[in-house]
């Protein structure tokens, strides 16, 4: 009898596992592109390891979320065949960025060989090229396309106030300490920084360049192609990467100050966006995937307060590092649920390369005990930090050019049509300034008319090769 009670509160508890089992409704992953030739020298390629390293990282995200042997699967998700309906991936317009999506892709949804075959109408099967290559639509990022080129984080950003805002970072104590402090270790490195760097660019300032320089040799460089490698020790490879970490975090973040980390909370407001429409369509919009450099994760972290879960986040995420977003729940059935209380959020971020065994670490974000928050609060403190649409943008920034200028002569144009005078007639001045010019243009071209009907005159084509052209008119042509 003692044996059965004890079969029955087993069977019980297994019962409830199957129950309460966490589902994966959803899901948003941000990955940093793949290894890459130096800034330094500009125009920036991905490397075949570069593409290797984020089509592991892709793999692995096939296998915790699309393949159908995975507990983590996102639920409703196409196992093979990728549903375009399912699936949204963005890149800034770059090189590096756009093929370290395509690369991540490839492994998110494999080739599947035959499985994706159409058999046409005369009885033919026809195999997508590449052994089934899968296409996914790779739409351009809102972030400045130049970020990952660029060797300074808000050097092409085009938010005003977020290059006001780095530039006091070149002004502070923080960083006039570390310039002076670190001068006698930057000067000790012109051995091997000669020829990439000019002695009076060896300092604190170029932390992230000259650190981005040597990271780069060291991977690629033999020693013979890299005469001073046996200077890069491990202390000071470690001290490079401590300052380039500390110079690019306070570049991208401050507390004080949220338009320098403008591509993090543009970024913020894109996850929220996205993990909503998983809700709202009920699940059918899955699996989000982004791209971008470091400086956009630097970003991100500061306003997610993730330095208060690990002093880690202020170092340099490594290529092909990736951070996600699960949306989760705990309700019981199959159903999506329908209150959005039992809906949860849990950050997680694995530096690097995907590979072998291991795995994203979960980790609470704005400083919370847990590591699941629930749905509501992440929408309450991510509204709180994310820009969420172009007015928001510009506001922060303070921006009225380009994309802003509309808003802004919105303002001015209803402003001055308010104090328009107007005729006796109701009309108002501009209007009538408007009919008053077609009138005297009409005149102008009947009169013109008659003049050449009477005169005998024709209009003809010059040729552009005739001598008579002037200099001014054959440059303009040479344009065209």
């Amino acid at each position: 009898m003692r044996y059965s009670i004890q079969s029955g509160l087993l069977l019980a508890a297994s019962l409830s596992s199957v129950t309460e089992a966490e589902r994966v409704l959803g899901a948003y992953i941000f990955a940093r592109h793949g290894d890459r030739t130096p800034k330094v020298f500009g125009s920036t390629t991905l490397t075949d390891l570069g593409y290797r390293e984020v089509f592991d990282t892709g793999s692995y995200y096939h296998n915790r979320y699309i393949s159908a042997n995975s507990s983590k699967q996102i639920e409703g998700i196409s196992a093979d065949v990728v549903n375009p309906k399912q699936i949204s991936a963005t890149a800034p317009a770059e090189n590096v960025l756009q093929n370290s999506a395509l690369g991540f892709l490839q492994g998110v949804y494999p080739p599947v060989g035959k499985v994706a075959s159409q058999t046409l109408a005369n009885g033919s099967s026809v195999e997508a090229p590449l052994g089934g290559y899968q296409l996914i639509l790779l739409s351009e990022a809102t972030t400045s396309k130049d970020a990952e080129d660029s060797t300074w984080l808000q050097g092409s950003s085009g938010c005003q106030k977020a290059t006001v805002s780095s530039n006091n970072y070149f002004t502070s104590d923080m960083y006039t300490k570390l310039l002076s402090s670190t001068k006698d270790f930057y000067k000790s490195l012109e051995p091997m920084l000669s020829g990439a760097f000019a002695s009076s660019d060896m300092t604190f300032k170029n932390a992230y360049s000259i650190f981005d320089y040597l990271n780069v040799g060291l991977i690629h460089n033999s020693t013979s192609q890299f005469t001073h490698r046996s200077d890069l020790t491990d202390e000071v490879y470690h001290q490079l990467i401590s300052l380039a970490g500390s110079h690019e975090y306070n570049l991208a973040y401050n507390a004080s100050d949220k338009a320098r980390a403008v591509d993090g909370a543009v970024l913020a407001g894109e996850i929220m966006s996205a993990l909503n429409d998983t809700i709202s369509t009920k699940g059918k919009s899955k699996l989000n995937i982004g791209f971008g450099s470091y400086g956009t994760i630097f970003s991100l972290f500061g306003l997610l307060q993730m330095p208060a879960a690990s002093v880690d986040f202020t170092g340099i995420p490594d290529y092909a590092s990736s951070m996600v977003f699960e949306l989760v729940t705990n309700a019981s059935g199959t159903d999506f649920p329908t209150d959005k209380s039992d809906i949860s959020v849990r950050f997680l971020f694995h530096n690097g390369t995907i590979t072998g065994g291991s795995e994203p670490t979960a980790y609470a974000m704005y400083d919370q005990p847990s590591e699941l928050l629930s749905w509501n609060d992440f929408v309450t403190k991510t509204t709180e930090i994310a820009v969420l649409n172009d007015d928001e943008w510009c506001t922060l920034c303070g921006n009225t050019d380009g994309k802003c200028a509309s808003s802004n002569s919105t303002g001015s144009t209803s402003s001055s049509a308010s104090t328009s005078s107007t005729s006796s007639s109701g009309m108002s001045r501009a209007v009538a300034g408007v009919i008053g010019a077609m009138v005297t243009l009409a005149v102008i071209l009947g009169l013109q008319a008659l003049f050449f009907l009477v005169g005998g005159f024709r209009i003809a084509k010059r040729n552009k090769n005739s001598p008579e052209m002037s200099s001014a008119a054959a440059v303009e042509a040479n344009k065209a």
